[in-house]
């Protein structure tokens, strides 16, 4: 269970016996799905645990009318839904940005290693924590910044996510979000959102090419977007175990 390894040990490191304690559940092929396919609808019964292992993939609701507010980004060791047990239905629904593969996992077994495994139960509530984080600062995001704070913002979000995943480039990563889809997590127009798009490039501070993000100027770019990335908690190994 690679994903949900990298999952659980980016923010609380895992014994040995935690890691082989994971590594006991039964790992069904992956599901693939194509881009920009819904994979889970709101109103649907989800019934088993989704984990993102390849892919991008997003967190939506539509209004009657047809417009459509992205409410959170899924990378791969990402779950769809992180809570245990899952959704009696789904409140929100769950689509495909690129190409994307996950695992569905049984809740029976996933209940049943957190049950006998604390380490791992704490892993897991740590994972949901940061979800929560990102939820709260998106919230921020929208009702407070403005169109030029929250692009930047979000970028410095992607862009640090990527790097908790072990992405080592220096100031590029991944960025196969289209305008649309940038427009929908900032919640603006697409016209707004080019606008807004080219004056962060007129001021040097990011650039989108070829479904790259290369970050011209962090440090000016950190503060037009009042980023500061605790809320993700990168980095923060809260067991240490003996060699």
């Amino acid at each position: 269970m690679k994903a949900l390894l990298s999952s659980l040990e980016r923010h609380c490191r895992l014994s040995p016996e935690e890691r082989a304690a994971i590594g006991t559940l039964r790992e069904a092929p992956p599901v693939r799905v194509p881009a920009r396919q819904t994979t889970l609808s709101e109103g649907d019964k989800p019934g088993a645990v989704r984990l993102l292992a390849q892919g991008w993939a997003c967190r939506f609701k539509d209004l009657p009318d047809g417009r459509r507010q992205i409410v959170g980004l899924l990378l791969p060791g990402d779950f769809f839904d992180p809570g245990l047990p899952p959704m009696q239905e789904m409140d929100h629904s769950v689509a495909a940005l690129t190409p994307i593969a996950y695992h569905t996992i049984p809740p029976e077994a996933l209940e049943r290693l957190v049950r006998e495994e604390p380490g791992i139960a704490d892993a897991f509530a740590r994972h949901a924590h940061v979800g929560a984080a990102i939820h709260r600062e998106w919230l921020l995001n929208l009702g407070r910044r403005n169109a030029f704070e929250r692009l930047a913002h979000l970028f410095l979000e992607i862009f640090t996510r990527l790097r908790s995943h072990g992405d080592d480039c220096e100031m590029e990563c991944d960025c196969p979000l289209t305008q649309n889809d940038l427009a929908d997590a900032t919640g603006v127009t697409s016209v707004h959102l080019n606008r807004t798009m080219q004056e962060l490039r007129r001021e040097g501070l990011v650039e989108l090419k070829s479904k790259r993000l290369f970050i011209r100027d962090y440090d000016r770019l950190a503060q037009v977007a009042m980023f500061n990335p605790n809320y993700l908690q990168v980095g923060h190994e809260t067991r240490i175990f003996a060699q």
